[in-house]
């Protein structure tokens, strides 16, 4: 078996090959620590299904009202068991991440509301939802008013700021845990925690709210576990194991989560009814996988984020920090890199590697994104994905890959396609 041959078969030239495999063999003991954590994370996946006594009934798909669907009400316990919450809503019915956060915020808010968002501006797609871009039907447009406590420089909670923001009006705070088309650091569970404890001590009503995208199961603790209200997320990102085609999650209180459930269907129907269309097996058997998925997606990005910043790119997070979202953000400082870094990408994908990426006008952007993402499920960006905005400092965030080997492929293509644009030269 010669490893290096296969690479060069897949478009790998030696000193890409070589220099990429010396980067690799340093960081056996930060992988060794990612299994560990995914180790943890199977088994408490593992426990809530048998606690949940999951069993080949609760796969049968159902249509129409989805009355008396066991496999949705069981796999809506197994949530709220992994994430130790009182409740769970887990359905196909929600279209995305936005989507999901979008129940979440407008079931709990009610005009005359205020909402803060306290890890400062929130991720793009984001701003309409709440009227900081003007949009039809947004959380202002019903009189929901909305603030913004920027985080510290370095990184951390702005806690006065949150203190003198706070007033009688603030009925939800808000957290983005992952740092979306910013360079700033991802918020671990431990900071989230502490900033919850601090606004539940100005006011222990206010419900907090967790943007959780991202960030499942890359700690052994989850922000459910340190007092959010709710914490939100997409099933065709980490939790959905790259088998969910669709579908969203909310985990929280028993009211937080009847309210998301009445808005997300209708007032007096809430969740008794949504019907799983066949796809309850793919969400069990994702959530399954899940924990081992996501520790290769975090390979992929240590693995990118230590090739880059020995080329001299700025990274984010750095190669030595630790880890709190599956998200590898590289500044390159000029729109050939981004491009070329995500031609690199989309080449090494199992679909659709024939494509060329281009810069387009993504709806809910301000500026042209590159998207890369040969994907089996369309937009699921645990699969390996690149993408970024093309404005300064022109950077590519990377995350993803269903298995290592895929992940290192993907950022050995990227190394590859910058070396034959001649942007970068290796020694």
């Amino acid at each position: 078996m010669n490893l290096q041959n296969i690479y060069k078969e897949n478009g790998i030239d030696a000193n890409v090959y070589n220099y990429c495999k010396d980067i690799e063999e340093s960081l056996k003991d930060r992988f060794d620590e990612i299994d560990e954590i995914a180790q943890y994370n199977q088994m408490k996946v593992i426990h809530a299904m048998q606690k949940e006594k999951v069993s080949d009934i609760h796969f049968a798909s159902s249509s129409g009202y989805g009355y008396n669907d066991l496999g949705r009400d069981t796999l809506e316990k197994v949530y709220a068991s992994v994430f130790h919450t009182e409740a769970a809503l887990v359905r196909a019915q929600i279209v995305c991440g936005t989507h999901a956060l979008a129940v979440a915020l407008s079931s709990n808010l009610r005009p005359g509301d205020e909402m803060i968002s306290i890890s400062g501006k929130p991720y793009d797609t984001l701003e309409e939802v709440i009227g900081i871009r003007p949009s039809k039907g947004s959380l202002m447009e019903y009189g929901v008013t909305y603030k913004q406590v920027e985080l510290l420089e370095d990184g951390s909670f702005d806690k006065e700021g949150i203190r003198s923001a706070i007033s009688p009006a603030t009925k939800l705070v808000a957290i983005q845990r992952s740092k979306g088309y910013l360079t700033r650091k991802t918020l671990s569970v431990e900071e989230i925690g502490d900033a919850i404890k601090y606004v539940k001590s100005i006011n222990k009503d206010i419900i907090v709210m967790v943007d959780n995208c991202y960030g499942e199961f890359v700690e052994t603790i989850e922000p459910s576990d340190v007092g959010a209200d709710m914490t939100v997320g997409s099933l065709i990102k980490n939790p959905g194991g790259g088998l969910a085609p669709i579908g969203g999650y909310i985990v929280g209180t028993k009211e937080c989560i009847e309210n998301a459930a009445y808005r997300l269907t209708s007032p007096g129907l809430g969740q008794e009814v949504g019907a799983n269309l066949g796809v309850v097996q793919s969400f069990f058997q994702g959530l399954f996988l899940a924990p081992n998925v996501v520790a290769g997606a975090l390979k992929g990005a240590i693995f990118a984020a230590n090739i880059y910043e020995k080329l001299g790119y700025k990274v984010i997070p750095d190669s030595k920090e630790p880890r709190y979202d599956i998200i590898q953000a590289v500044e390159f400082g000029t729109p050939e890199g981004l491009i070329a870094f995500c031609e690199g990408i989309q080449a090494a994908a199992p679909v659709d590697s024939y494509v060329t990426p281009e810069p387009w006008d993504m709806p809910g952007y301000d500026s042209q994104v590159i998207m890369a993402a040969g994907a089996f499920v369309q937009g699921s960006s645990i699969e390996l994905s690149a993408d970024g905005p093309l404005k300064e400092p022109y950077a590519a965030y990377f995350q993803g890959g269903l298995t290592w080997n895929h992940a290192r492929y993907g950022i050995m293509m990227s190394l590859q396609k910058l070396v034959n644009a001649g942007i970068v030269k290796l020694k």
